[in-house]
């Protein structure tokens, strides 16, 4: 039985038009090549066009759409989606300086196989791109944004206040946009990337749908995406964007800290 208030806003209803503060796209990569090698030994290879790419992981292989933004000096935010695989995405960051390269994999499960977790599921492999020097800290697991409370502007009818409660867990509440007076508190799980350079990904339960973005700290700019179900159940892969205001930051007493 659905739990959600009355007037609980679907997917498409709140996503449209949440890409607006986005960065453009960038054709920066476009014919280069790349080789990454993740931590969990998985492999991935990508050969880049102007609005696709190529890869294959030793099993599969395709030339899907990909969006590529440069989110950082050298560091690339790039959507992969799956012609063939409706219900699931790939985010990748990469930096091509430091050589350094995380991948988000979001899969939109049956509900049956959700067993009271969150419908969209996230997979995380940390890793390398191969053939020079890696350099700079390795991307990881992060609780900085504990206690951090900030404001997002994803557009003039789209701004959102986030409260990171813990390493897993943060609080959002809707200030203007059709979810105006709506929150909740969802799952979450934060990679630190670079200095002042954050992925932050939350998958809620009142709705399927997860999210990843990119925090640039230095520039306060958000970018990322949304991967769930819309209201007529169709699966949709939707950009973000947004300005970042850190409005507040609570600090906690020794032994006192979050999980």
């Amino acid at each position: 039985m659905n739990q959600n208030p009355k007037d609980w806003k679907t997917y498409d209803q709140f996503a449209y038009g949440i890409d607006t503060n986005r960065l453009p796209a960038t054709d920066a990569l476009a014919g280069s090549s790349h080789k990454v090698a993740f931590d969990d030994g998985h492999k991935l290879e990508l050969a880049f066009g102007k609005e696709d790419v190529k890869w294959s992981d030793g099993k599969d292989s395709a030339t899907d759409k990909a969006e590529v933004i440069e989110v950082a000096p050298n560091t690339y935010f790039v959507e992969v989606v799956f012609a063939g695989r409706s219900k699931e995405a790939e985010t990748l960051i990469l930096n091509v300086e430091t050589r350094r390269a995380l991948s988000i994999y979001s899969i939109v499960r049956e509900l049956k196989d959700s067993d009271g977790e969150p419908q969209v599921a996230q997979i995380f492999r940390p890793g390398i791109i191969e053939g020079g020097v890696v350099s700079g800290q390795a991307p990881a697991e992060s609780r900085d944004l504990i206690g951090l409370r900030a404001h997002f502007t994803y557009s003039p009818n789209h701004v959102y206040e986030h409260t990171y409660l813990s390493s897993q867990r943060y609080a959002w509440q809707c200030l203007v946009g059709v979810q105006r007076g709506h929150g909740d508190v969802d799952l979450t799980t934060t990679y630190k990337f670079d200095e002042n350079h954050y992925i932050f990904t939350f998958r809620e339960f009142k709705i399927a749908v997860a999210s990843t973005f990119f925090y640039n700290f230095n520039d306060m700019r958000s970018t990322g995406k949304f991967l769930g179900i819309t209201g007529d159940g169709r699966i949709q892969n939707s950009p973000a964007g947004a300005f970042i205001r850190k409005a507040s930051m609570t600090y906690y007493l020794p032994g006192q800290e979050p999980v």
